[in-house]
């Protein structure tokens, strides 16, 4: 029996040779963790999903649940119910704590720790295009007067975007400083 060999058969194999060289383990081995990896965040999203469908059901909220991965961990997101505001909160606050509950229960069946992120209401892909708009202004703000621009508290997952969003910004430099919960961005310009 003959065995045809597709360009994306090469391909794959190529991709599997390439992760093997970086990890040290024989392609398929590497290609086996990979998918192991992917498996184990699809089942924290799955574990997730029913935690949060469980909850919906005992606030008698509506909404769809919606499982994805990316950048390496589970994404949960909740949309489509009027009340889902409430599972915001001012600032995301509930959200978080919603989250880090969340969490934990996924803890709690896998006994692994996770990383995984929720979204309710569209409210966190909202906040990163906002805190991503702020790092930039102030960022300009801060290559243009020379000084520096010190911006309010924030979470580290608001923190995080705004940094991401300097960084794209020759001239200018940030750093956090503070400690939690008062500890803020700070955008610096740079000699040069």
């Amino acid at each position: 029996m003959s065995e045809t060999v597709t360009s994306q058969d090469q391909a794959e194999d190529q991709t599997g040779a390439e992760a093997g060289a970086e990890t040290g383990r024989p392609p398929e081995d590497a290609s086996r963790a990979e998918r192991s990896s992917e498996d184990q965040l699809v089942r924290e999203g799955d574990i997730a999903g029913d935690y949060l469908e469980r909850l919906l059901d005992i606030l008698d909220f509506d909404g769809d649940i919606d499982l994805d991965v990316e950048a390496g961990r589970a994404v949960v997101s909740v949309d489509g119910g009027k009340d889902l505001e409430k599972l915001v909160g001012a600032r995301g606050d509930v959200l978080e704590a919603l989250q880090e509950l969340t969490r934990l229960a996924v803890q709690q069946s896998t006994g692994t720790r996770n990383r995984l992120m929720l979204d309710v209401a569209g409210w966190r892909s909202q906040r990163r295009s906002e805190l991503t708009d702020l790092g930039r202004t102030a960022a300009s703000e801060a290559k243009d007067t020379g000084h520096l621009q010190r911006l309010r508290p924030m979470t580290p997952f608001e923190r995080k975007i705004v940094h991401d969003a300097v960084a794209g910004i020759s001239g200018v430099r940030s750093e956090s400083e503070g400690e939690e919960p008062r500890r803020r961005v700070v955008v610096h310009p740079t000699e040069g």
